[in-house]
């Protein structure tokens, strides 16, 4: 096991023990399940368009942002297909049975910039909650969401332009 391997496996070791703490698990897994398939960010980003006329097609155009990068990591994951943690029992079921990278953690990084763009400043720290919940959990390694979360950020940040419209900062 080489080091980046090790360290994974330590840190999601020491995180899943969090979850022994029926607070913790509770939390982590209304987080895992309200993550599931970028749910939570979808639901937010259609209720936006709904109610703020005015930015409807920016929230529209977020929330496609959103769900685009959740389908690539998907993909990733197909290509990659790196097991989930076998070492430590989960606290969630899961969709697939590949880990790299997290989907839950590409969805909530790219709500996180789109969403923080359009001035959710409560959108950065549910997305981290939501990262983390995943290693709580037991069911990724923390290169899963370190990948997850950057491959979200990176593609909503290429579809910012589009996502106002072609109008730059």
């Amino acid at each position: 096991m080489d080091d980046l391997d090790d360290m994974d496996h330590r840190i999601v070791t020491a995180l899943r023990a969090c979850g022994t703490d029926p607070r913790v698990a509770g939390a982590a897994r209304a987080l895992s399940w309200a993550g599931e398939h970028g749910a939570v960010w979808l639901a937010a980003g259609l209720a936006s368009a709904a109610v703020d006329g005015t930015r409807r097609a920016a929230w529209l155009r977020g929330t496609a942002l959103t769900a685009g990068a959740h389908v690539v990591s998907m993909g990733l994951k197909r290509v990659v297909r790196r097991p989930r943690p076998a070492h430590v029992v989960p606290l969630v079921r899961t969709a697939g049975r590949h880990s790299f990278p997290s989907s839950h953690a590409t969805s909530a990084a790219a709500a996180a910039v789109v969403f923080g763009a359009l001035g959710v400043r409560a959108a950065w720290p549910l997305a981290v909650a939501v990262c983390a919940s995943r290693l709580v959990t037991g069911v990724h390694y923390p290169s899963d969401v370190a990948a997850g979360a950057a491959l979200g950020a990176l593609t909503a940040r290429l579809g910012a332009d589009w996502m106002r419209g072609g109008i730059r900062d």
